[in-house]
């Protein structure tokens, strides 16, 4: 793994000698409920950042900053895109994603709200109120709707990321971390990208947590995982709705304000303690706001999910 930017690390790369190379390359900044991202248009596909340069301009002090990079690349230029199209022509945009250390990553529920708001906002798509957009993604095709305030992603399925008799009293690993007087039972949810999500009792105890270094999951998911630490609402539901709260350290990153495939899996693996398959909505709290998870059935009996929340433009640039 790149060490250029894990969020504690000294970096053992030189960013201004790699930014230099870049000089003159146009960047814009959003976040999505404080997770935030650098994004960059490359229409014509002329720039493939290697994970050097992707750690060089994620890197807060001596570069642009942000938990992500993400390149609006046409499909039909890579391919990963051009597998994508021939089930869905209309996803013309690929997400290219890839974590604060360069490495390459699936999806990200908020970076894909981010990465449609920057294609609204610098011209390249038309996207009223009420209207979708297919995204595609290394994680497959995101349908992403308008709303008046906001975006709602179409996450698809999800599944356990482990082989069901993995599990032992709904649990299927063991997660330590900084601040925890014990190591806590966690269950993987996969998103498209990986999670383990493990709860905690308190509010105290999810403040306390020291979320700069990895947290220790055992075992660990093949792709590695990020780790999401629950907090349950008393009472869970409210309205109908149910209601956590959440931190959350993603791989390659460290820990970020929000994390919205992150959301859906602390929402999914709250539901499946609870025992309630009936709780259809939750509101997630992150440090960076509030996001909404929704399970819905589709024609064929699988469950879907779908994440919405605000996405906000914060500033364009250009690399001296």
């Amino acid at each position: 793994m790149n060490k250029a930017v894990l969020r504690g690390q000294v970096s053992t790369i030189d960013p201004v000698e790699v930014l230099s190379g870049l000089s003159g390359l146009a960047f814009a900044k959003a976040h999505a409920t404080g997770n935030d991202f650098v994004l960059l248009a490359d229409p014509r596909n002329d720039f493939d950042p290697s994970p050097e340069q992707v750690a060089a301009i994620c890197d807060r002090h001596r570069g642009v900053g942000g938990d992500g990079l993400i390149r609006a690349v046409p499909s039909s230029a890579i391919e990963e895109g051009r597998d994508l199209l021939l089930g869905d022509p209309s996803a013309y945009w690929f997400m290219d994603y890839r974590n604060a250390d360069g490495s390459l990553s699936e999806m990200c529920g908020n970076g894909v709200r981010a990465f449609v708001h920057f294609l609204v906002t610098e011209g390249f798509v038309e996207l009223p109120a009420g209207a979708s957009l297919s995204i595609a993604t290394r994680a497959g095709i995101k349908t992403v709707t308008r709303s008046v305030n906001g975006y709602a992603v179409g996450m698809g399925p999800w599944a356990f990321a482990f082989p069901a008799e993995a599990l032992a009293n709904d649990r299927d690993s063991v997660v330590d971390a900084e601040g925890l007087k014990a190591p806590l039972p966690g269950l993987s949810i996969d998103m498209g990208n990986p999670h383990t999500v493990v709860t905690v009792a308190t509010a105290g105890q999810l403040a306390g947590l020291g979320l700069v270094r990895s947290p220790r999951v055992d075992p660990l998911p093949a792709a590695g995982t990020n780790v999401e630490f629950v907090l349950r609402a008393e009472p869970l539901v409210h309205d109908g709705i149910g209601e956590i709260s959440m931190r959350v350290h993603e791989r390659g990153v460290g820990e970020t304000l929000s994390c919205g495939t992150g959301a859906c899996a602390a929402a999914l693996a709250t539901r499946h303690w609870a025992g309630d398959a009936g709780i259809g909505e939750w509101n997630v709290a992150v440090p960076g706001g509030v996001v909404k998870v929704r399970f819905t059935v589709d024609s064929a009996g699988d469950e879907q999910v779908e994440l919405s929340g605000p996405a906000v433009m914060t500033g364009r640039g250009v690399l001296a």
